[in-house]
């Protein structure tokens, strides 16, 4: 594969002209663009008439399973994003930037990265990984105080990786709009205990749900 692409892999789903804003969905570690969490967001944005984007960081198209290193992970994102504008005809700043887990932690690098900043309208954090497995202390929230655009953290109630309380206690260093979706019982892939009569493709719906009305509800454009 040639160094100059990042991702070779997208996924675009919605109406191709016409939207005002569009979102641009990043994979989990463990996961590719196929990923349930992901489709079933992508499919409630397009009913909503919303268009989005999924791709394959550069490791999954080459068939690894161990994620690159950040810089790698960033520079592709930062290709997928170009990528959607470029699709939707939109300006980057009209892009929610966001995806699962490790997808949603390089979005939320790029768009508080000190020197070149990425725009975005909003952030979509889906599982967002406070800290490494088996690492608490471990807290991945340097970039939080540089986070000023509006953000949506949907998360488990058990996940964790990202403890309720811990997320609260952390989530006020973000001097952007915050929003907080809690997925009752479920755990870091959004899956509730049995004992909730939930089942994790109700999860699913429900974050999706979550996700539409809080991109809906961004500001349109200055005019």
């Amino acid at each position: 594969m040639p160094d100059a692409a990042l991702v070779t892999e997208y996924e675009y789903e919605g109406p191709k002209r016409g939207a005002d804003r569009a979102v641009l969905l990043a994979h989990g570690a463990g996961a590719d663009m196929h990923a349930a969490p992901l489709t079933t967001v992508s499919a409630a944005l397009a009913a909503a008439r919303i268009p989005s984007l999924r791709f394959n960081f550069r490791y999954r198209s080459a068939g690894r399973n161990a994620p690159d290193r950040a810089p790698v992970l960033l520079a592709a994102l930062r290709e997928a994003a170009a990528e959607l504008a470029r699709r939707t005809r939109l300006d980057p700043g009209r892009l929610v930037l966001g995806g699962r887990s490790m997808g949603g932690r390089m979005a939320s690098l790029a768009v508080a990265d000190p020197d070149d900043p990425l725009p975005a309208l909003g952030l979509v954090l889906l599982g967002y990984p406070l800290h490494p497995a088996g690492k608490p202390d471990n807290l991945r929230t340097e970039h939080f105080g540089r986070i000023r655009t509006p953000a949506l953290f949907v998360s488990g109630t058990r996940d964790p990786l990202a403890p309720r309380d811990s997320l609260l206690r952390e989530l006020p260093a973000i001097p952007g709009p915050v929003t907080v979706h809690w997925l009752e019982s479920a755990d870091h892939g959004f899956k509730p205990l049995k004992s909730s009569g939930l089942i994790q493709a109700d999860a699913l719906v429900d974050a999706a749900d979550a996700v539409v009305e809080f991109v809906r509800a961004l500001p349109g454009p200055r005019l």
